[in-house]
């Protein structure tokens, strides 16, 4: 149980805020325009079923979720980011008159109304009643317990969020989705600490490298435990917002953190490997924490979330610059400072 890991904490009156992430480093707000996030990310069928879904067309979307499967990881990220459009749910809404036993459709109008609620237009109460109402349909499925876990990562107790992510984990062990959630919610602990060694966030991460297969790519959760906490930090005023001359990026724990993530990432790359996870598995989500840091988070950032050479024409919203070139200095950098 999760409870084994984390040491619980007084709150300190109502619930976490959720600060937003700071500003990138070294780019002026035009430029980063162009270099806009996209949380589809690679899944270039994600993109095409989406655009389809805004103008209302969603035959794709009912296609793209079926033909996914029980891949449970990408089943989230794609339910996900379909959700986050403001027109999902009218759309998902006349999916569901013209197929009412439509489990998709259901599960989509939920993850829809956890984002509303995240932007202050519909009552959590009545989110709630809609995932578990969808999570009775398919017990199996963690997919409608991470639209919960979504909800109460920014709105919920503590007992809550862990207690969801029991249950997505209980369903499919290394979610990757449901542990980048957790570490978030973790780094936002205590941010007086500072770069407290010792900080929960820490524990939970490499307790959940620990827990998972030498193969699987929750080897790089201690990267994003400490990219989420950089993140935690510099909001707080603790750190500089520009990672080149913050210590967090510099000291002792980024050095072997990255170490760790760079030998693991070269280990499943190796010719003549055969990891358990194929690249479709590859975790979705780190990019979207690791991409709140400019600096070696971001290359990081290019290399783990490598789907196929240059999937996209604009690869990881770097048009200008290719991973592969990036990764022998960074590595050379991450290696010569240990």
């Amino acid at each position: 149980m999760l409870c084994v890991i984390i040491r619980t904490q007084p709150r300190r009156g109502g619930r976490p805020a959720v600060s937003p992430p700071p500003p990138p480093l070294g780019r002026s707000r035009k430029k980063r325009t162009a270099h806009a996030f996209d949380a589809a990310l690679d899944d270039a069928e994600l993109v095409v079923a989406r655009t389809a879904l805004t103008q209302g067309r969603w035959t794709e979307a009912r296609a793209l979720l079926a033909a996914t499967g029980n891949d449970w990881d990408r089943r989230g990220h794609r339910f996900d980011v379909l959700a986050q459009e403001p027109t999902t749910e009218a759309w998902a809404r006349d999916w569901r008159l013209a197929e009412p036993e439509s489990y998709d459709a259901e599960v989509l109008l939920a993850f829809a109304a956890v984002h509303k609620a995240l932007r202050g237009k519909a009552r959590s109460d009545k989110v709630r009643a809609r995932c578990r109402e969808a999570a009775a349909r398919q017990p199996a499925d963690p997919t409608p317990w991470l639209a919960l876990l979504l909800l109460e990562r920014s709105l919920g107790r503590e007992e809550d969020v862990v207690r969801l992510f029991d249950e997505v984990r209980h369903r499919h062990p290394e979610h990757h989705h449901a542990h980048h959630l957790m570490v978030a919610r973790l780094a936002e602990r205590r941010p007086d600490a500072g770069q407290d060694p010792m900080h929960e966030v820490y524990d939970f991460a490499s307790w959940a490298v620990e827990q998972a297969p030498a193969a699987s790519p929750l080897a790089v959760l201690p990267v994003v435990a400490h990219a989420e906490r950089y993140r935690v930090l510099a909001v707080a005023g603790l750190e500089s917002v520009d990672p080149a001359a913050s210590g967090h990026w510099t000291g002792r724990r980024a050095r072997g953190v990255m170490k760790a993530a760079f030998d693991w990432w070269l280990e499943w790359e190796r010719p003549g490997a055969a990891p358990a996870h194929p690249r479709a598995c590859i975790d979705l989500n780190f990019l979207a924490h690791a991409k709140s840091c400019e600096g070696r988070a971001a290359e990081a950032a290019a290399l783990f979330h490598r789907i196929g050479r240059h999937a996209t024409p604009a690869p990881w919203s770097y048009p200008d610059r290719d991973p592969y070139e990036a990764f022998g200095a960074a590595r050379a950098a991450a290696l010569g400072s240990t």
